[in-house]
């Protein structure tokens, strides 16, 4: 069992200030959070029932909405680098009576087995990781989805023109770009199925089926 007082060794960003980052997510969004979430759990095509995975999930906000969406006879599991963020993404869904089970890891070393999800969720990840993690987080996401399963990616990208609002202001310091994952698919075993514009800002969004979909 990881030790949820000490943060897992990652090369990747982590933030440990948790409560304000909930805040900065509203103002980001204008207070339209949950219409963001909304729209992620929609373009990641989940379905009543599927078991779901939420990589770097953060204060657990985007792993509730899915959980909702896939009902009592689904699952969802959580993983974060941060434990201040899986402390809040913890008391928030107890809160809502929403049971998401929410666990101090990295992603580049998934610790789950085998074809254990339906879907993962990537969403605002994958800038905070390093380029080698990144492709090892990618084979981690590659093994633990079923044959039939999907990746669905949002990050910021698209060019100078798309990157607009205040999300794209606030982070228009940063380099990445999402299109530059999609040739990185396909060594995790991992094909495109549909990429664009998320509408919010900047992010895009890339929905990927595992191999043997």
């Amino acid at each position: 069992m990881t030790n949820r007082n000490q943060a897992p060794r990652t090369t990747g960003s982590v933030i440990h200030w948790a409560a304000r980052y909930d805040a900065l997510v509203w103002l980001l969004t204008l207070g339209r959070e949950s219409v963001f979430r909304d729209k992620v759990v929609r373009l990641a095509r989940l379905e009543p029932g599927e078991h779901v995975l939420d990589v770097g999930s953060g204060t657990g906000t985007l792993a509730i909405a899915a959980k909702r969406r896939v009902g009592p006879s689904g699952s969802v599991h959580g993983i974060d680098a941060s434990p201040e963020m899986i402390a809040r993404a913890d008391k928030k869904a107890k809160k809502t009576g929403i049971a998401v089970v929410f666990e101090n890891a990295v992603a580049e070393a998934l610790p789950f087995p085998d074809a254990e999800f339906d879907a993962v969720l990537l969403s605002l990840t994958l800038h905070h990781v390093p380029s080698e993690a990144r492709r090892r987080c990618l084979r981690e996401i590659g093994r633990v989805l079923k044959p039939s399963g999907r990746l669905l990616a949002v990050d910021f990208g698209g060019s100078g023109r798309e990157r607009r609002g205040l999300i794209a202001h606030f982070h228009g310091h940063t380099r990445f770009d999402l299109r530059d994952v999609i040739p990185l698919l396909s060594e995790a075993g991992l094909s495109r199925i549909e990429s664009g514009a998320v509408g919010f800002g900047g992010l895009q969004f890339v929905l990927a089926a595992a191999s043997g979909a």
